[in-house]
């Protein structure tokens, strides 16, 4: 019921509205000859679901009546000239379909018709001697045949007239849309636009082509849905084929004798079920058709379908042709400014409209008020206390903001005291800042404060170092020795080389004979009853394979943009000699740690950019008694999500090696070598991960 009310208001306000901005013209066309009447209006279904509604008129006309269409409610108006409601009633109710009954208003010499709609449908109009014929589609009228996709876009004139294009532009918009502009020679060209296929073709009935614009435009480089646009002729019509790509639709609007048509790209929300554009115009949708209207009048029709206050200056005049399809009601307001050289000016929830000169002059006016009013000003003192800002930053932030001022109001000094008696004072023992300064200036720091003096958000950096080494160690070889008794001096000769020792005496060698084994290794050993002879043979056969994982998880919390360090590691001591000749020598430390640097920033999504600085120092080797050491630094920039994980790697190292200790010429010797040599080989596999997680911490600290 409510809503119906607040309909039933709405056409009200459309119908007084529409009176008051048509009472201004109503002298201006006072019939020459006889007026012209609306006798009967009827409405009759036709075949594939159509209405046909029937308005009778006392005299027949030569032109269709203007009509523009409001999609909320759906309505379709036409504006009948020069005519008067004969009729008997101001309201007529129909049964058929989608038509629920029409208005008429009538306003001094003119009559406005409003056909109401259960939802909105497309139209055709023709004149049958002294009747119109208004043709509504139906729903049938939405299958897929060309003939249902043709929009008729303006009428063209009785009469054998040929018209023609003077040019073919195209341009790119601010959007990314593509702009296909059309100068026609005059206002009364007919136009249809259909789409076809996956292509735009727009025809002009009775319009000649000049040679030099018969032509295809490759508009490819532009960066817009427009691909290609051919203009050819078409017996005594021009058409125009405009090829897009991808997902698209058009708008199509007509100001005096340019043809706009903007083909702009449909962008798919992700949040949404359905498909739909994203456009600096959002207003709701309308069509309108006018035939050399005022100007005023145009922006009253705009003002009753949106409801805006409305202030138009009494220097806004002229006239313009204006046909608009399905465009949205701010965009068709901006169409009308631009074309008449006019600007809007928004003050609380009303609209000044005015020439382009009116309105700077009267923003140049209140500007120049407001700033003689800020030096009449008093002057106040009022204290900031601030929180979490440091006065020194605050200081900075001002500073930088009054220079500023100063230069956009042409002021050469940037001073806010101006030699007004204006300053700002900083007490870093309370953290509190003092300003004394006009009314006006005072609120402006308060904004500055209250935009600065804010808690820096705060970032929990979780890191986890995994340092993982595998070693493999194998060693083969033998040892054979004797030993006899005791001989004089130079009769027992030792060999030693590789590790082996061979012992030979000129004592025999006992069958009687012992075994053992340790170690990955089997001792023989053969002596005498005696045991003053003995011949012994050692084998060493040994592998070790082992893994080692260590791992750290340091955490550490910062602010936004502040840099934090994580770092383990020891302080490796040595000795230095004293600073003169027989000084007390000193003990000296070298650091050799593990260390990250993360500097955090907190972009608008919530996610995290972080500057990374890995370093990993190891001992090295002594030179003088003094340790080197072994540097490795990765330096990186990631984005994670918050509480995401980036896995930093690439510290890698191997260390391999294969020895061999023999007894010269024995241990070449083939198989029984093996008892005069030693074979070593090792392998030692070293990895550094770091696993970085930041987290960004709201309203209470959760360090699980």
């Amino acid at each position: 019921m409510k809503q119906f009310i607040n309909s039933s208001r709405r056409i009200l306000l459309l119908a007084f509205v529409a009176v008051s901005a048509w009472a201004s013209l109503a002298q201006a066309e006072v019939a020459t000859g006889e007026g012209n009447s609306i006798q009967s209006i009827s409405a009759s279904p036709a075949a594939g679901g159509k209405i046909v509604l029937k308005i009778g008129l006392k005299n027949a006309i030569a032109i269709q009546p203007p009509a523009f269409t409001i999609n909320t409610p759906p309505r379709i108006v036409f504006d009948f000239a020069n005519t008067s409601n004969e009729f008997g009633k101001s309201s007529q109710a129909f049964g058929e379909s989608d038509l629920r009954g029409v208005n008429i208003i009538q306003a001094g010499n003119r009559t406005r018709l409003v056909v109401n709609l259960n939802q909105m449908l497309t139209y055709d109009t023709q004149l049958d001697g002294n009747t119109v014929l208004i043709t509504l589609q139906g729903k049938a009228a939405s299958s897929g045949t060309e003939s249902a996709t043709t929009t008729r876009f303006a009428e063209a004139k009785p009469g054998n007239q040929l018209h023609s294009l003077r040019d073919v532009d195209f341009r790119r918009g601010k959007n990314g849309e593509g702009r296909i502009q059309i100068d026609l020679s005059d206002a009364d060209i007919g136009i249809d636009i259909k789409q076809q296929g996956k292509t735009l073709v727009v025809d002009f009935a009775k319009t000649s082509l000049p040679r030099n614009l018969l032509r295809k435009l490759d508009v490819v480089d532009f960066g817009t849905p427009v691909q290609m646009v051919d203009a050819f002729s078409q017996g005594d019509s021009t058409r125009l084929v405009i090829e897009p790509k991808g997902v698209w639709e058009y708008a199509a609007y007509q100001t005096d004798n340019k043809f706009i048509i903007e083909v702009k790209p449909v962008i798919e929300d992700a949040n949404k079920l359905i498909k739909g554009s994203r456009y600096t115009y959002a207003g709701e949708k309308l069509s309108l058709n006018f035939q050399n209207i005022t100007t005023r009048e145009a922006l009253n029709v705009i003002a009753d379908f949106t409801n805006l206050n409305m202030v138009i200056s009494d220097t806004v005049s002229g006239n313009l042709t204006l046909r608009l399809k399905e465009v949205p009601w701010d965009q068709a307001l901006q169409i009308i400014l631009d074309s008449r050289g006019l600007l809007q000016q928004k003050e609380g929830n009303v609209i000044m409209v005015a020439p382009r000169d009116e309105i700077t002059a009267r923003q140049k006016d209140a500007l120049t008020t407001q700033k003689v009013i800020s030096e009449l000003e008093p002057l106040q003192t009022e204290a900031f206390p601030l929180s979490y800002a440091k006065v020194a930053d605050v200081k900075n932030v001002l500073a930088g903001y009054q220079k500023q001022a100063a230069a956009n109001a042409g002021e050469a000094n940037a001073d806010m005291s101006k030699g007004t008696g204006e300053n700002v004072a900083f007490d870093a023992r309370t953290n509190t800042m003092y300003v004394t300064a006009t009314l006006t200036r005072l609120a402006q720091v308060r904004e500055i404060i209250k935009k600065i003096d804010i808690p820096v958000r705060q970032v929990l950096i979780e890191a986890r170092f995994v340092q993982a080494t595998t070693s493999y160690n194998a060693q083969l070889g033998g040892k054979l020795g004797y030993a006899g008794p005791a001989v004089a001096a130079g009769a027992g000769v030792p060999i030693n080389g590789g590790g082996n020792n061979v012992l030979v005496t000129a004592a025999g060698v006992s069958n009687t004979g012992f075994v053992s084994g340790q170690g990955g290794s089997v001792n023989l050993s053969l002596f005498d009853a005696l045991a003053t002879k003995t011949l012994s043979l050692e084998l060493n056969a040994s592998e070790v394979d082992g893994t080692t994982k260590s791992i750290a998880s340091p955490r550490v919390m910062t602010g936004d943009s502040t840099p934090a360090t994580i770092k383990s590691g020891v302080e490796i001591p040595y000795t230095t000699a004293g600073a003169v000749i027989g000084g007390a020598a000193t003990v000296a430390f070298k650091d050799a740690t593990l260390s990250l640097t993360v500097t955090p920033k907190i972009t608008p999504d919530d996610r995290v950019s972080m500057n990374l600085n890995l370093t990993q120092d190891t001992v090295g080797s002594l030179y003088g008694g003094i340790p080197s050491i072994n540097n490795k630094q990765v330096t990186t920039t990631v984005l994670v999500d918050n509480g995401g994980t980036v896995v930093i790697g690439g510290i890698y190292t191997q260390d391999t090696a294969d020895t061999v200790s023999k007894v010269p010429l024995l241990g070449d010797i083939p198989l029984i070598g093996w008892l005069f040599k030693n074979d070593i080989k090792s392998d030692a596999k070293n990895e550094l991960l770091v696993f970085i997680t930041p987290k960004i911490l709201k309203d209470s600290l959760n360090l699980n």
